[in-house]
């Protein structure tokens, strides 16, 4: 929560099936403006019905009236499992304690409290000048499966002592997630509860008033975003790698991120992964299935620094000792050279392992 209220945007799922708590902030994100935020996790309060509505807007009135705020000035998140309704008995009994135990250094509790399958929380905190004057952006995210964003990732909220209106505040998000959490994939699933959230209550008593604060600011908060994309991927599901896959040599930024997302998304590509597999062909053949055009004689694959496809056919090093120690790396790039123009996306992925069908199999159980 805020002292004041704050100036607020955000960005949700494009998923058909939006959950109550999307809707609602939808609905509500319209003013701008926006005091207090809570969230649950455990159950998605998604395709509840009436009653999951009715109750996203309850644990936003209980939180108002503890606060002595307006409700409609209560953003409301929800992270779990699809199909349940919330614990309504439990929620009403603990927002009053919350309340009375909230406190400005929170956001480490608050990242762990909404933890999912995640193994760690994820939180970043950027400070900068601006006119000789400090601001702090600090951003919390949760997330580890179910990630495949269509506007953001599952749940993510950027919080400043910046002085912006809900208009400025729209177009940096906006523009930063298309950039970070858009380009981020574990499992080609996208959620339907994606939320991020940014608020600026201008306690720093600096705002923007030119674009050059304007861009300073953007670039603090992608930073911010950028990280946490980074710490999803590696803290996907049964994850023991982060890949960046890079394709360049693009005729537009557009067909860039086609081709990067579908070798990202592939679950051959991703099990060779787990498997330190130098499987190109499975690369390759990725490239080549979702329709951007693309002329096979000009492809390049990198695997690490070592070029493993080139002029239609493997490389003399395409199997080599080299390579296979690239893929037992935590962490290294793929990268996919069309020879078409200039244009450049990366998206970071990660491996598909045996861990990640256990904890799927047994997500409810």
């Amino acid at each position: 929560m805020s002292d004041t209220p704050t100036s607020a945007a955000g960005v949700f799922t494009r998923n058909q099936i939006q959950a109550a708590p999307v809707v609602l902030d939808l609905e509500r994100i319209a003013s701008g403006i926006s005091q207090a935020l809570i969230v649950n996790s455990g159950v998605a309060n998604c395709c509840t019905g009436k009653p999951g509505m009715q109750d996203a807007v309850a644990m936003s009135r209980m939180t108002a009236d503890s606060l002595r705020i307006i409700p409609d000035q209560v953003l409301v998140a929800s992270t779990g499992v699809i199909g349940p309704r919330l614990p309504m008995a439990k929620i009403e009994s603990a927002i009053p304690k919350l309340v009375a135990e909230a406190r400005p250094t929170g956001f480490v509790d608050f990242a762990e409290a909404i933890m999912t399958t995640d193994t760690v929380p994820k939180l970043v905190t950027r400070q900068a000048l601006l006119k000789g004057a400090p601001f702090t952006v600090t951003g919390v995210a949760k997330g580890s499966g179910m990630i495949h964003p269509d506007m953001a990732t599952m749940l993510a909220f950027i919080c400043t002592d910046m002085g912006a209106t809900a208009q400025q505040l729209q177009r940096i998000l906006t523009a930063g997630v298309n950039d970070t959490l858009n380009k981020i994939t574990i499992d080609g699933d996208t959620s339907t509860n994606d939320t991020t959230l940014i608020f600026a209550n201008g306690r720093s008593g600096v705002d923007l008033q030119s674009p050059k604060d304007a861009a300073l600011f953007n670039e603090v908060v992608r930073e911010v975003l950028g990280e946490l994309a980074q710490l999803l991927v590696e803290d996907g599901e049964g994850a023991t790698k982060r890949v960046r896959i890079i394709v360049k040599g693009a005729r537009s930024e557009a067909s860039a991120h086609v081709v990067a997302n579908t070798i990202a998304k592939s679950a051959l590509v991703k099990t060779a992964l787990f498997g330190e597999d130098a499987n190109w062909g499975r690369v390759v053949a990725a490239v080549g299935r979702e329709g951007v055009p693309i002329e096979p004689e000009k492809l390049k694959l990198f695997f690490g620094d070592i070029l493993v496809f080139a002029n239609g056919c493997g490389t003399d090093d395409a199997n080599g000792k080299q390579v296979s120690s690239v893929l037992q790396q935590p962490r290294f790039t793929i990268t996919m050279d069309l020879g078409l123009g200039s244009a450049e996306v990366s998206v970071y992925t990660c491996d598909l392992s045996v861990a990640y069908v256990r904890i799927n199999a047994d997500y409810r159980s």
